[in-house]
């Protein structure tokens, strides 16, 4: 008796990584730096990124529930933008506001462009700049670690300060800013974590962090003005988490080379011409648009595709 043979399109390869082992590994990695901003920032802080985590998860669950599809927050990819935008938030940001991002991030950036892995951009980058648009005063503010006094500076405080902190400062969080962009040392422990299990690939991360920290030594700020420059700001937290996502960056090495540096030069010419002293989320929003042209730029072309066009 004969056996029928279908053969499918490619790919074929299986792989026990599922969706939601990427998106634990990804809470896994960010846990520190979280961890970290809460004990600097103390009480507010946490309530910041419970807030969010909390929002984006209800908010998925009941956008699911009304439109009959299926319940998609078991794959933890609503608790992981819900926490990334709780870290780039500031931690005396008001509760409801923080609420407001999670639901622009879930149900407006993802669910309406058809849910995980149909979305243009980035659900938190793109939730932060409608925040920074709608309450710049509140995302802002900033609290000053251990203490309860606001510090009213307009932009990212390492960037906009008129003293700007010590390397050592900047490496470890000691200083005020968003809750999860302050330590750079948990951050690259938590990028080492990823790229230990080969959940991002290290080409974009630095590719982008490389091209600022040139621009800045080609812009004259010198050796150390250069690591100020990459280690201040939302750079680590977004070249490491933010630039890296699947579906919003390109898919080939080329394309990923590609969209490093242009995030990297985007971010530089944000933070040194324009009127806004941080550029990161901006240049990863920008870059993210472009990805599909990248994509039609780099891809390879299937064996035989040329001939194929030509015989009709």
């Amino acid at each position: 008796m004969s056996e029928k043979l279908i053969v499918t399109s490619s790919p074929h390869i299986r792989h026990e990584d599922t969706t939601r082992s990427i998106m634990c590994d990804v809470l896994i990695a960010l846990v520190p730096a979280a961890v970290y901003g809460c004990i600097l920032f103390g009480w507010q802080a946490a309530l910041v990124l419970l807030t969010t985590v909390l929002s984006a998860v209800l908010a998925e669950f009941v956008w699911c529930r009304l439109l009959h599809k299926p319940i998609t927050v078991g794959d933890c990819s609503a608790a992981v933008t819900g926490l990334l935008l709780g870290m780039n938030l500031s931690p005396s940001l008001p509760l409801w506001m923080a609420a407001i991002g999670s639901i622009v991030a879930v149900i407006i950036v993802k669910q309406m462009f058809g849910g995980l892995g149909q979305n243009f951009a980035n659900p938190a980058i793109a939730a932060r700049i409608v925040l920074l648009v709608s309450f710049p005063k509140a995302m802002t503010s900033f609290i000053e670690p251990l203490s309860s006094k606001i510090d009213v500076i307009a932009g990212p405080t390492p960037l906009a300060a008129d003293k700007v902190p010590s390397l050592k400062e900047l490496f470890f969080g000691w200083h005020s800013g968003c809750i999860g962009e302050t330590t750079a040392a948990l951050l690259l422990v938590g990028g080492i974590y990823l790229l230990l299990r080969r959940v991002i690939n290290p080409v974009i991360p630095l590719s982008f962090i490389g091209t600022v920290f040139g621009l800045y030594l080609i812009g004259g700020a010198g050796f150390d003005g250069a690591l100020v420059g990459i280690l201040s700001g939302g750079l680590m937290l977004g070249a490491i988490f933010m630039a890296t996502d699947y579906t919003t960056s390109p898919t080939t090495n080329w394309g990923k080379l590609i969209f490093g540096i242009g995030c990297g030069i985007l971010t530089f010419v944000i933070r040194r011409f324009a009127n806004l002293p941080e550029g990161v989320s901006y240049s990863i929003l920008l870059m993210n648009i472009l990805t599909p042209h990248i994509n039609s730029l780099t891809l390879s072309k299937p064996f035989g595709a040329k001939e194929a066009a030509k015989n009709g």
